[in-house]
């Protein structure tokens, strides 16, 4: 029986999926986005191992602290730090707690399942009684009002979770820009096969989470509930936050009436992908604060491209966004491409059709995105 060759593709980003297939990425390939990707993702790397220090630090010590004002200072608390912290000279990790809060809300994953079990549920009985033993005030709120603490604890774990996952990432990301230092990485899908590679690579490291109260360790994230990287932080992480992510306050309206966000959350598209490059440095429109920790890192190389361009360096936060909203299509092109069912190079005319339906899924979820615009005006590679 002689097999039917692969047919085209009919979907509207057929050309997007052709470019999978060929081995290259979702951003077109150039001399300046690569420039830009590699760029931006060594500022991005440094960023997130400040970022996965400080919520893995939350979730270790900070964990039932209801007035946590020096979660920040990760344990080390002088006066010229607080005086830094005052005046904004620092890593803004509130949005690190964005991104966890919008993972938390919008769920999936093992992390999600197991945070709703029973068991976690009586770790965190346990944990409660253990640390507030001589407290009957709290003892007294969780045995009338559970759902609180157990809800804090839900919160601490995803702190954790997503501490861990950014751990990986970052190593990756800082690994990246020193192999391209070093010229090992000159287009977009030697950049791919690094993420992919990263990623296959810890795709089974475990997800744990204890505390310790007293001399006695409550494992709120066993080894046991079989929680790893990839399905349970990574695959959420790209769903939650590159998708769906969460209306920025001040740009949209909340209000019912004005109906200016969607009814059914799985219809959310305010996530990196989709987000319009507009740091607007309104409190309450976080990716602003990651723009801001990320220029303090931007590479000379990626400065000089800057400046090149007509304003310069004036709406400096803006092309970081764009900037970093090019890399992200990267990251997830490396993710699309290591959860294929076959691998993408495949010459089995079965395998094709089904990693061919595979892609056009995905590309359901890339229609509604910026790729169009992050292409835009981007010369062929010579």
């Amino acid at each position: 029986m002689v097999a039917t060759p692969l047919s085209p593709s009919h979907h509207p980003l057929a050309e997007d999926i052709y470019r999978l297939e060929a081995g290259e990425a979702l951003l077109k390939d150039s001399p300046d986005h690569l420039l830009e990707v590699v760029g931006i993702l060594a500022s991005y790397g440094i960023v997130l191992d400040a970022y996965s220090k400080n919520l893995i630090y939350m979730g270790d010590y900070q964990f039932l602290v209801f007035f946590d004002f020096f979660k920040y200072c990760n344990g080390e608390i002088t006066l010229a730090k607080l005086l830094r912290h005052w005046w904004g000279d620092r890593i803004n990790y509130e949005y690190a707690e964005y991104t966890a809060r919008g993972m938390m809300w919008h769920g999936g994953g093992g992390l999600d399942d197991y945070l709703d079990t029973p068991d976690f549920r009586a770790t965190v009985d346990r944990l409660v009684r253990k640390k507030f033993k001589f407290n009957p005030a709290i003892r007294l709120v969780h045995r009338v009002f559970g759902d609180f603490t157990v809800e804090h604890m839900r919160y601490m774990a995803y702190l954790s979770g997503l501490g861990q996952f950014w751990r990986v990432m970052s190593d990756i990301f800082t690994s990246l820009s020193d192999r391209y230092d070093r010229g090992e990485v000159r287009s977009l899908a030697e950049v791919v096969q690094h993420i992919q590679d990263g990623l296959v690579a810890d795709a089974a490291r475990p997800i744990v989470y204890s505390v310790t109260v007293r001399g006695e360790t409550f494992d709120l994230l066993p080894r046991s509930a079989g929680l790893t990287f990839l399905p349970d932080t990574a695959i959420p992480y790209v769903e939650a936050i590159f998708f769906r992510g969460t209306p920025f306050l001040g740009t949209v309206s909340y209000n019912a009436q004005a109906g200016q966000i969607p009814s059914e959350q799985a219809a959310f598209a305010y996530g990196a992908l989709n987000a319009d490059p507009l740091p607007t440095r309104t409190a309450g429109v976080p990716p602003t604060l990651l723009m801001q920790d990320m220029r303090h890192y931007v590479p000379d190389y990626l400065h000089e491209l800057y400046r090149k361009t007509l304003r310069g360096e004036g709406d400096l936060l803006v092309k970081i966004c764009r900037s970093f909203q090019k890399s992200m299509f990267c990251v997830t092109t490396a993710a699309i491409r290591g959860l294929a069912p076959h691998p993408l190079e495949t010459t089995d005319p079965e395998q094709q059709r089904a990693n061919r339906q595979y892609l056009e899924g995905w590309m359901d979820k890339i229609a509604p995105t910026r790729i169009a615009f992050a292409n835009a005006g981007c010369p062929a590679p010579s």
